[in-house]
């Protein structure tokens, strides 16, 4: 995924309310500039941290700056919860998830369950249809192994729930990790942050939900997925 533009760089100063961050740019103006991440950022948010920016000439945004990318421990961190889709999508038709780019229908953002959307629906005129979740990985405390989630997500727990629930009905069943950083060779879930997220995650792999772990390149210029990473648990 090629950004429309080079992104611009900045430095943090500090992020609040979840959807806001404050920052220096290269010729000393501050700005505040949203931030397209409603979970905690855990290690992202030191003052002074290298970022970068996309920016965005649509009069109706109130911020025309989107903080993107955010340098820690030595390399570049994707933060934008909103891209995660796009790169899975990317994965699956390069061929890096398992069959599922064999499937020749792809539907984004497909209601089910009880309450929920699935992020993409896939469908083959010869198998069950398999529903795929996608999640936003960014979160390392130690070296090379990247940890999911970084703070409790009830939300998270339910779509497991509700992928195991579907895989039972005869369907096939698939969780995506995307870990936007390029540091990172093994991957595993924060049972001591999320101790129901873990144990939902057991059920569903008990239940024959599928799990793969994509791991990505970042750069100011692109975010391309182009690995499959090692799974912990």
């Amino acid at each position: 995924m090629k950004f429309p533009a080079p992104l611009i760089e900045a430095r943090l100063l500090r992020r609040y309310k979840r959807f806001l961050a404050d920052v220096l740019l290269a010729d000393g103006t501050e700005i505040t500039v949203s931030v397209p991440n409603t979970g905690s950022m855990l290690g992202l948010t030191t003052p002074g941290s290298r970022v970068f920016l996309s920016r965005w000439d649509n009069p109706k945004r109130k911020y025309a700056y989107t903080l993107e990318i955010v340098e820690a421990d030595g390399t570049l961190v994707g933060i934008n919860t909103g891209l995660p889709n796009r790169l899975a999508a990317e994965a699956i038709r390069a061929g890096l998830v398992g069959d599922l780019g064999s499937y020749p229908v792809m539907k984004p953002e497909q209601r089910y369950g009880e309450r929920s959307r699935i992020d993409f629906l896939l469908e083959h005129p010869e198998r069950p249809p398999a529903y795929v979740e996608v999640k936003n990985v960014h979160f390392m405390r130690e070296k090379g192994l990247a940890e999911f989630p970084d703070t409790r997500t009830d939300r998270g727990a339910r779509h497991l729930d509700e992928l195991a629930a579907m895989r039972t009905l005869g369907y096939r069943a698939v969780m995506i990790y995307i870990v936007q950083r390029g540091d990172c060779s093994r991957f595993r879930l924060c049972a001591d942050l999320d101790a129901a997220y873990s144990a939902a995650f057991e059920r569903a792999r008990r239940a024959g939900v599928e799990a793969f772990v994509v791991g990505c390149q970042i750069s100011a210029d692109a975010i391309v997925p182009d690995r499959l990473i090692d799974m912990d648990c």
